[in-house]
């Protein structure tokens, strides 16, 4: 016997017309997946598609969002147009969670200063370093890309970091990377670079306040493990 294709299903359980009577929020992770593929295959639904290809990602959005395009079309039944599709509305999901970011009015913990990051380094397959610029209030003014690099390190200008923080008038700043290893244990490079940061901030009266270390599993504070100083 041959599968049933979407449209012989009954109508609740296909997902363009489940979204239509029942809102968004009553569709699955693979529903919402089969929506944005659009179309599977002979031998297999767009929904079927969808739940192999997240069945790979262990049902995991975070590991589907790491996913290139050509990661995406190693699946059967997915080529560049579908490929591109979902990279885009992963990325639409970032960019959502960034916008309401600085918003806040201060930062007041490390978990704060996690979730201005957040956004931009969850999901990454290679190391970035980042900074937060902020003002006397503790304000976020802006955040900086300083460098990128591969999934071992990346390399830090201690004086691109100083100049930057003066032009934009900051107080103060905190720094950020992420750990694609998931190893949320900072390294002696990590150590280093962020005492000759904090030495350098001294000399510019641009306080240090944290740095943090990003991995899939959470994050790790140095402020709020004693490792500033």
């Amino acid at each position: 016997m041959n599968p049933l294709t979407i449209k012989q299903w009954a109508e609740d359980d296909r997902p363009r017309e489940k979204l239509l009577r029942q809102g968004v929020r009553s569709l699955s992770d693979v529903e919402l997946l089969a929506i944005l593929i659009g179309s599977g295959t002979r031998n297999e639904t767009a929904v079927e598609l969808a739940r192999r290809i997240l069945s790979a990602a262990g049902n995991n959005l975070g590991e589907l969002a790491r996913l290139d395009v050509a990661g995406l079309k190693m699946h059967k039944g997915i080529g560049e147009a579908k490929a591109l599709t979902v990279i885009a509305a992963m990325e639409l999901g970032r960019r959502r969670s960034d916008s309401n970011v600085l918003s806040r009015e201060v930062i007041s913990s490390s978990k704060d200063a996690f979730l201005v990051f957040q956004p931009l380094l969850t999901d990454l397959v290679h190391e970035e370093f980042w900074i937060a610029l902020l003002n006397r209030s503790n304000k976020v003014i802006a955040r900086e890309k300083i460098s990128q690099g591969g999934i071992a390190g990346t390399v830090i200008d201690v004086r691109l970091i100083m100049k930057t923080a003066i032009e934009m008038l900051a107080s103060a700043i905190i720094l950020c990377h992420n750990h694609p290893s998931g190893n949320l244990r900072p390294s002696e490079q990590d150590l280093d670079i962020t005492r000759k940061i904090g030495a350098a901030g001294k000399l510019m009266d641009v306080k240090v306040l944290d740095h943090i270390i990003i991995a899939d599993n959470g994050y790790l504070s140095f402020s709020d493990e004693g490792l500033l100083n």
